[in-house]
């Protein structure tokens, strides 16, 4: 209801408001609801709204202002009124603007599947309409095409729109909170529609529904707010949760899932994430929602208004009729070039999977509780997105060992988990492959000591590597003191060591995964990458302990903070240091060697699919 009190204002005129069928009017020295709001489900109880202070603050804003605006652009001020809205209620809401290029290519596709007359021969309803842009483009039988938002401000401006020429029915465009209401609320043509099993094949739901969910991913950056109250707090989430697990915490998977069962036989044309596809989280979805995929494509999200993080966007269309289970799918990659027009990028692949398949299960295999602990792994969920929350720490926090998502790391084990980091970090981020997941690998590479031994290299010297000489022992200096002309002599020579082939693993009970090559083979031989890298880590390391005042015991995260410093206790990128910059500069540039090095293995050895 913010933005309505605002447009109140900004649409006005010495203090009252001039344009019609605002849902709230300013008069002068206080604020009038519309009747039609009355009737409506928010919770504001009286019809005027005077000012506490006599309007000292509402004169002192709208004393910097020039209002109201030209009249040539309120109309579109009214249509987004979306974008006044919070960030964190859009987030809630899914109020994301479909761009119209991408609705008018989802349009296309829908046509491929459906025959190019299908808006004569089809059903249409958006459930989750917003102010109905995505439905801009179908104007033939209009009588067929059905629209509904949780918000009754929503449908005003539709109304309004209708009346300007958009091609939509009024009596078709209507309040309905499609989470909560039941469909006996829905207007008697499109109810007869969803009561009649051949017309419901002919129904098409054709929408871009909320993305929220719980946690966001501000919150998981510490920025904002859990919002696992706001995906259940409605009927579909009580209904169908046990049918989907953790996946109902969507609101776009709550959205299917009333779809799927109780619109059944429809056709489905969805914007959405991709985890629904791949995601370990979504397994128990998957075993619920079986259908036939017909075509579909991927955009980058941050070609939405309003969406800061890039992640990819898929348009999908389903048949519900035919109960298939989701193996593998194809769709297009699309982005827009900067003249804003579509540019093909191939096709992207995507395969479900079962459980025990993916490379969290793969880690569990080789957990050792019972070696001398010297360091802690830190691990998430096995997807793409998450790779910046693995890491190495010697500091674990409470929070994560309550949450059991930390592991020892032990002589017996500290190769798969090098490898487990080392395949997470090789390869580059990109919008594209935001969801994809990580597996359970296939045994080849206990057998590649080259590429074990790449791994492990190339984490010592990585940036998830977060080990700290300031808080507990730092087991991981790759170094002697007499190599780096220490003086003094280290807490622990426990990497040294074990570079040097000095340190064995343990003999377990054999399984599938033991090797006496990795069990047994001594000294670490470098590739001439990963040696690279090693040298100028080393010089690194040799010019940190020609400084005064070092901390001996100094790690890799500790000699960077040493040279760069902190500022609101984040590291600064750069250094005053110009020798320390060509130093780490030289480090980087042998480690994105070396990643290259590594990752055509991870596709060879099944940690990703290709």
């Amino acid at each position: 209801m913010d933005a309505d009190f605002y447009l109140a204002d900004l649409l006005s005129k010495d203090d009252t408001s001039i344009k019609e069928k605002l849902l709230i009017v300013l008069q002068n020295d206080h604020y009038k609801l519309i009747k039609a709001i009355k009737k409506s489900k928010v919770l504001l109880e009286d019809d005027e709204y005077f000012f506490k202070d006599k309007q000292k603050a509402y004169k002192a804003f709208w004393s910097i202002y020039r209002r109201p605006p030209l009249p040539v652009y309120w109309d579109s001020i009214i249509n987004r009124k979306d974008l006044l809205v919070p960030q964190d209620i859009r987030e809630r809401k899914g109020s994301y603007f479909t761009p119209p290029i991408w609705a008018n290519l989802s349009q296309k596709y829908i046509a491929d599947v459906l025959g190019d007359n299908w808006q004569d021969e089809y059903y249409i309803w958006d459930c989750c309409a917003g102010t109905g842009n995505l439905l801009v483009g179908i104007n033939k039988k209009i009588e067929n095409v059905f629209a509904s938002t949780i918000d009754e401000g929503d449908v005003k401006v539709m109304h309004d729109l209708i009346e300007n020429g958009a091609k939509l029915l009024k009596k078709n465009v209507f309040q309905f909170d499609f989470l909560n209401d039941d469909f006996k609320k829905l207007p008697k043509a499109l109810k007869d529609i969803i009561d009649n099993e051949e017309k419901r094949k002919k129904l098409l739901i054709y929408i871009n529904p909320p993305y929220a969910e719980a946690p966001s991913a501000s919150q998981k950056t510490g920025k904002g707010k859990n919002k696992s109250g706001v995906s259940n707090q409605n009927n579909t989430f009580n209904t169908y949760i046990g049918y989907t697990g953790k996946a109902i915490n969507e609101l776009f998977v709550q959205f299917i899932c009333r779809i799927y069962n109780e619109i059944k036989f429809c056709k489905l044309g969805m914007f959405s994430k991709l985890k629904f596809i791949n995601s370990q989280n979504f397994i128990k979805f998957r075993e619920y929602f079986k259908s036939k995929y017909m075509k579909g494509f991927i955009c980058p999200s941050n070609t939405f208004e309003n969406v800061k993080v890039n992640f990819p966007i898929a348009f999908s269309i389903w048949n519900n009729e035919i109960k298939n289970k989701i193996k593998e799918i194809k769709l297009d990659i699309y982005d827009l070039n900067k003249n804003k027009e579509i540019i093909s990028y191939g096709k992207k692949m995507l395969k479900p999977f079962e459980k025990g398949q993916y490379l969290t299960d793969w880690i569990r295999k080789h957990y050792d509780k019972e070696g001398e602990c010297v360091g802690v792994l830190r691990y998430m969920t096995p997807d793409f997105q998450n790779n910046s929350n693995n890491y190495i720490t010697n500091n674990p926090k409470e929070s994560d060992i309550r949450k059991c998502i930390v592991t020892n790391i032990t002589k017996n084990n500290i190769e798969e988990i090098m490898i487990y980091l080392a395949i997470r970090q090789c390869i580059e981020y990109k919008w594209i492959n935001d969801r994809d997941q990580y597996l359970h690998p296939n045994d080849k590479y206990v057998n590649d000591i080259e590429f074990i031994n790449n791994c492990f290299i190339y984490i010592l010297f990585h940036g998830q590597n977060k080990v700290t000489g300031e808080k507990g022992i730092n087991h991981w200096i790759p170094f002697t003191e007499k190599e780096v002309n220490s003086k003094e002599k280290f807490k622990s020579n426990f990497m040294s060591s074990y570079l040097s082939g000095n340190i064995i693993k343990d003999i377990k009970t054999p399984t599938l995964f033991d090797n006496d090559n990795i069990t047994k083979r001594g000294k670490i031989v470098f590739s001439f990458e990963a040696k690279q890298v090693y040298d100028a880590g080393l010089d690194l390391w040799k010019y940190y302990h020609s400084k005064p005042r070092v901390n001996i015991n100094a790690s890799l995260y500790d000699i960077k903070g040493y040279f760069q410093g902190f500022s609101e206790k984040r590291m600064n990128n750069k250094s005053d240091d110009e020798e320390y910059n060509i130093l780490i500069g030289k480090l980087r540039e042998k480690m994105k060697i070396l990643a290259k090095k590594i990752e055509p293995k991870v596709y060879e050895y099944g940690f990703l699919l290709k």
